[in-house]
């Protein structure tokens, strides 16, 4: 970051923000690769004195058909899953998505700041879409603007993503900078993308060339965060392998995805990096080093499972905690919006 854009950035309160469509299905790859590190930022942000946001966007879900019940469903289990993964609604914002309607006023200023061909260079709506492009919804093909409006509604400073959203944050700087330079001002930050952690990107237990996914026609290729002990110890023992020991050396496991796959899960389970674990397990085999990780997998994981089922069946106690936390996100977000509109020349009561 440049001295010019450090000063910019001084100008606005110091904010994390971040997000998951309720779509069904968590997955270790979820708790991993955001859920965790949501946390690490709550804590982080409590010791350097700013806020974290984080939120169920399930405005982005409904893209794509939902089946409404399903939706009610799967936004209250990712809220469970926030909440016994160790987000505090006492510590950071926790809402739904829809309940905040400034993300989605915001959405339609930056869908006209925006220009068709920064959507269209859009990775995830070339895959997503396809050859069946003119079938899509208007929404897929928008929904980067709706992203840039959920970060920049609470005037975000740093965004913790995976990898595949970084092209995502990148625009929603694209458009911060088009609203600041097309109206003269500096109202919106230059959002920083934040990726960072051991295995933030957890592959199938079945092939590990391919990312574990909710829509892989095996369960056996996922540990879903509702899995209890003895699901997770199975998928674990029958998770696919080679037949060599591990090697002492991260590079020893080039070419080797599924060994990879399963020390970079011990890896990020027990906070270490990849060469201090291949340290302490180079030179085992796998029937030696899949108990360890199925151990550890269990410890760290059913905690969360357990806490997950209770709060399912208490579904007012979810709503309750949501409804609160849309209550603060309101209160960050209404006068952002407020002030765009200003900007942009509506005229307000």
């Amino acid at each position: 970051m440049t001295d010019a854009t450090e000063a910019t950035q001084a100008a606005f309160t110091p904010r994390a923000f971040s997000g998951i469509q309720p779509s069904g299905g968590l997955t270790l790859g979820n708790y991993l690769g955001a859920m965790r590190r949501f946390v690490d930022w709550q804590d982080r942000g409590l010791k350097e004195g700013f806020e974290t946001i984080f939120c169920m966007v399930d405005l982005h879900a409904i893209t794509v058909w939902q089946d409404p019940d399903a939706l009610r469903r799967q936004t209250r289990e990712l809220a469970a899953g926030y909440i016994a993964s160790g987000l505090d609604p006492a510590k950071s914002i926790l809402f739904n998505q829809s309940q905040v309607p400034e993300h989605a006023q915001l959405a339609w200023i930056f869908n006209c700041v925006a220009r068709v061909g920064w959507m269209q260079r859009m990775t995830q709506w070339k895959d997503k879409a396809g050859k069946n492009q003119q079938n899509a919804s208007l929404g897929l093909f928008a929904y980067p603007a709706l992203m840039a409006a959920d970060i920049l509604i609470y005037q975000t400073t740093h965004v913790p993503v995976g990898e595949d959203q970084k092209q995502h944050v990148e625009l929603t700087r694209d458009i911060a900078a088009k609203f600041n330079h097309d109206y003269g001002v500096n109202f919106f930050p230059m959002t920083e993308p934040v990726i960072e952690g051991a295995a933030t990107r957890v592959m199938s237990l079945r092939d590990g060339s391919k990312k574990m996914s909710k829509s892989d026609p095996s369960d056996m290729a996922r540990i879903n965060m509702t899995d209890d002990a003895d699901t997770i110890a199975n998928k674990i023992r029958k998770a696919r392998t080679d037949a060599d020991a591990l090697p002492c050396e991260p590079k020893g496991l080039d070419d080797r995805p599924e060994a990879r796959n399963l020390v970079n899960i011990f890896a990020a389970l027990s906070d270490q990096s990849i060469d201090q674990v291949l340290a302490d397990v180079g030179g085992k085999q796998f029937s030696e080093f899949k108990p360890m990780l199925s151990d550890l997998a269990v410890a760290k994981l059913s905690p969360i499972s357990t806490e997950m089922a209770r709060l399912m069946q208490v579904p007012d106690e979810i709503d309750a905690i949501i409804g609160k936390g849309a209550e603060k996100a309101r209160a960050i977000a209404a006068p952002v919006l407020k002030d765009a509109y200003e900007i942009v020349g509506m005229i307000q009561s």
